[in-house]
């Protein structure tokens, strides 16, 4: 205790934000596993469980723009703790009756759950920017390269956690279980969270939601890409492949995403040692060739192999390791880039284009899937990926 009371203001505040982002990301984690594996098991289609996530996606998509803006005015802090209340409620809506749990209703709690795990991301990305001196670049790519990294392992925890709950205490008591965490993390960020975060000294106008800069620009529609690459094969076709295709166990499913995604967070966190301190953003483009070539293999693999369980295995590492470079880069550059005064607007405009390349690969997911096989969901990655390269060739002619 007497260490943690000796540190300095601001690193008190990041160790507060980021504790409050690993808890929701670790339930948001396990949240998502459930849902898939829970409806799996009661029968939906793939193409079904992907329209859950529907509005999840979509809701992402406006918070991440109305976010920005609402943290320019409320404050981070607010913003933070907004999301938390309204993942609660989110939660809580998934208490009910199982004979109540229409798809509607789980849209309609996915849609609160995605507005909530948004407004805080959006929060805790673009405090550190406040909180890291404007000078200390070097310093800033390895707290943002720290945060990602951390919330991604989180998230990789919260995948097996949601998996083993699933099968240990069912889908009622997981869910409640999560409900108190997020109560206790929610109560003590509403009484440390310094007030004025990240709060402008002027009301920013709304037709400033939209960035103008092309550095933004570039590296938003970069980032639309890179994460539609992702999830259209990882996020309903490869969980529904490995429970029909291979006969892996809900826990054994969970398990094996957790330990990628894991693994993802521990490259994202070590990604400066890796490409350097000093990365610039005319690496985005090499790091994304080196990419492409992943999913397009692992695509060939699965056609002409009959060991689809090896295949996946060294396809999700190296998509995996190369994936996690990326997204640290990207992660660092758009705090580097955004402006100081009124940070959340530009981070919220970025993930506002995460969130909708989320919304396009999750749809194409259960949709490409359900019609052509995990295949097509891979070579349609490597096409995305091959997008997001030109457009990181564009944006490091940038000045």
């Amino acid at each position: 205790m007497q260490a943690i009371t000796q540190l300095s203001d601001g690193l008190k505040q990041y160790l507060l934000i980021t504790g409050n982002y690993w808890v929701f990301t670790l339930t948001d984690g396990a949240l998502r596993m459930l849902v898939v594996l829970h409806f799996h098991q009661l029968g939906y289609s793939p193409l079904n469980i992907a329209l859950l996530f529907l509005f999840y996606e979509v809701f992402g998509v406006i918070t991440n723009l109305l976010g920005g803006w609402l943290g320019a005015i409320l404050g981070l802090n607010r913003t933070m703790n907004i999301g938390l209340a309204i993942q609660i409620i989110a939660l809580s809506m998934l208490l009910v009756e199982p004979s109540h749990l229409t798809v509607a209703w789980v849209m309609i709690a996915q849609a609160l759950s995605g507005i909530a795990k948004d407004l805080n991301k959006m929060s805790a990305k673009s405090a550190i920017k406040l909180l890291i001196p404007s000078h200390a670049q070097t310093s800033l790519y390895k707290w943002v390269a720290i945060l990602t990294g951390s919330k991604n392992t989180l998230k990789g925890i919260g995948f097996f956690l949601g998996g083993l709950l699933l099968n240990l205490v069912g889908f009622h008591d997981a869910i409640l279980l999560m409900v108190i965490a997020l109560v206790l993390t929610w109560v003590i960020s509403l009484i440390t969270l310094k007030k004025e975060l990240g709060k402008t000294r002027f009301k920013p106008a709304f037709n400033t939601l939209f960035s103008k800069e092309p550095v933004i620009n570039y590296l938003s529609a970069a980032r639309l890409f890179l994460f539609s690459a992702r999830d259209v094969w990882f996020v309903v076709a490869l969980p529904v492949f490995l429970s029909t295709q291979l006969g892996y166990d809900f826990w054994e499913v969970g398990g094996l995403l957790a330990c990628w995604v894991i693994g993802y967070g521990v490259i994202q966190a070590f990604a400066p040692t890796i490409t350097g301190q000093h990365a610039n953003k005319q690496y985005l483009a090499k790091w994304a060739c080196g990419l492409f070539f992943i999913p397009a293999l692992m695509a060939l693999a699965l056609h002409y192999f009959s060991q689809p369980a090896y295949v996946l295995l060294i396809g999700l590492v190296l998509f995996g390791f190369l994936f996690a470079i990326n997204s640290s880069l990207h992660s660092y550059l758009i705090v580097s880039h955004a402006q100081r005064e009124g940070v959340s607007m530009d981070v919220g405009f970025y993930y506002m284009a995460n969130a909708f390349g989320r919304l396009i690969g999750t749809l194409l997911s259960g949709w490409l899937y359900q019609l052509y096989g995990l295949e097509s969901c891979l070579w349609v990655s490597s096409i995305f990926i091959a997008i997001a390269a030109i457009i990181s060739t564009n944006l490091a002619a940038t000045k």
